[in-house]
C-alpha cells in the first residue's frame, strides 16, 4: 500500500514517523519549499517532532498536494479541520477515484459543521466504505519520542481497517480496529472542547478534586451525545468475557474500544501537558483573550472552532450539554470564564 500524507504538522510528523520507522515509503506534501529543502538536509522536520530522525530515501516530498494524491493509494489527511476545504478545494471531483482516505483530523470542518468524511461524499463523491479514521489515545509528542502508544483505525471495511492498520503497528505503536467510524470522530471532536475546559479550570486555579468531576462529567455528557446522534457502543464497564483456560490472567475478551478512543483520548488530552487543548484552556482561564493566546500558542487548538460546531450542530440533536455550551459562551460569547464555571459547578452530579 502506497501512502501519502496531507499535512506536515506535529501529528503528521508523527504519523510519517511511524510508517518510515516501518520501512514504507511515503509521499508527503509539504507546503512550504523550504521546509522540504531543510527536512532532506537535515533529516528533520524544522518546525514539529524535531527530535525525531527521519530516513529521507523513504519519503517523496512534495508541494503540490494534486501530485501526492495522485502518487498515493492511501491518502491520510492530517491538516487541522479549519484548513481542510483549502486545501482540497481547488482539486478536480474524481482525484480520489479508487483511492483509500484516512482522516487523521480530529475536529469538524467549521465552514460546513461537516465531518471530513460528509464533505468528501459531498464534494469528491467518496463513499464510507472508502474512508478511514486513525485517532488516539496518543500525543504526537511521545510518537516521536517511541513511548509506547495505541492507535484506533476505524472503518466499515473491516479488512481494509486490518490492512491500514498492519502497516502502523510496531515495538511502540500497538493498533485497535473498529467500524465506529462516526462516533470515534464525534468522540475526538468532544474531547478537545473538554480539554480546553479543563485547561480553563486550571487556569483558574481550581485543584485535581474539581477538575476529576469536571472529566467525570464530561465523560457522561459525550455520551449523551453520541446516544443521540445514533452512537451505540459508548459503555465503558461492558466487556464480555471468553475464558479458554482455567488461568484467569490469560482470558480473552472482546475488545470494548469506548474504553480507549472515547474515556481515554479524553483522559489524556484533558491532563496532559502536551494538550493544545488544555495549553489554549489554561491562558483563557488565565485572562488571556481568545486572540492573544492564539498569538501566544502559534499553534492550532481544535476545541475553540468544535465548540461553535456541537454548539450548531446540538441545536437539532438537543442533547443535554452544559459544559461544552459553557465553553462555547466563554469563548465566543465573552461570558466571563469565573461565571462560566461557577455556572458549570451548579451542574456537576
Amino acid at each position: 500500500m502506497n501512502f501519502g500524507i496531507i499535512g506536515s504538522g506535529s501529528w503528521g510528523t508523527a504519523l510519517a514517523k511511524i510508517l518510515t520507522d516501518n520501512n514504507h515509503p511515503v509521499n508527503w506534501w509539504i507546503r512550504n519549499e523550504k521546509d522540504i529543502i531543510y527536512f532532506k538536509n537535515r533529516h528533520h522536520n524544522p518546525q514539529y517532532l524535531s527530535s525525531a530522525y527521519f530516513d529521507t530515501d523513504l519519503i517523496n516530498f512534495n508541494n503540490d498536494v494534486a501530485a501526492v494524491i495522485e502518487s498515493s493509494d492511501c491518502i491520510i489527511m492530517v491538516v487541522p479541520s479549519a484548513y481542510a476545504t483549502q486545501t482540497l478545494s481547488e482539486l478536480p471531483r474524481s482525484i480520489f477515484q479508487n483511492k483509500k482516505i484516512v482522516s487523521a483530523i480530529k475536529g469538524i470542518l467549521p465552514e460546513q459543521n461537516l465531518l471530513l468524511n460528509e464533505y468528501l461524499k459531498s464534494e469528491f463523491g467518496v463513499a464510507l466504505s472508502d474512508y478511514f479514521t486513525i485517532l488516539g489515545p496518543c500525543h504526537a509528542e511521545e510518537v516521536g519520542a517511541e513511548k509506547l502508544s495505541y492507535l484506533t483505525f476505524s472503518g466499515i471495511d473491516v479488512d481494509t481497517t486490518k490492512l491500514i492498520a498492519s502497516h502502523f503497528k510496531n515495538d511502540y505503536i500497538n493498533t485497535i480496529e473498529n467500524s465506529d467510524v462516526y462516533g470515534v470522530q464525534y468522540a475526538a471532536v468532544l474531547k478537545n472542547i473538554y480539554a480546553l475546559g479543563a485547561g480553563i479550570a486550571h487556569g483558574l486555579e481550581y485543584g485535581d478534586n474539581f477538575l476529576s468531576v469536571l472529566i467525570a462529567n464530561s465523560a457522561d455528557e459525550m455520551a449523551g451525545f453520541l446516544r443521540k446522534v445514533g452512537i451505540k457502543n459508548v459503555e465503558v464497564g461492558g466487556i464480555e468475557h471468553n475464558l479458554t483456560i482455567t488461568n484467569t490472567r490469560n482470558e480473552k475478551h472482546t475488545t470494548n474500544y469506548a474504553a480507549s478512543v472515547y474515556l481515554g483520548d479524553l483522559l489524556v488530552t484533558c491532563y496532559s501537558l502536551y494538550s493544545r487543548n488544555r495549553t489554549f484552556g489554561n491562558m483563557i482561564g488565565k485572562g488571556y483573550s481568545v486572540k492573544a493566546a492564539q498569538l501566544e500558542m502559534n499553534m492550532v487548538a481544535e476545541g475553540y472552532n468544535a465548540s461553535k460546531c456541537i454548539y450548531n450542530i446540538n441545536k437539532k440533536i438537543l442533547a443535554e450539554m452544559p459544559i461544552a455550551e459553557t465553553i462555547y459562551k466563554i469563548l465566543w460569547e465573552n461570558m466571563p470564564a469565573i461565571k462560566g464555571f461557577e455556572n458549570i459547578e451548579k451542574s456537576l452530579v
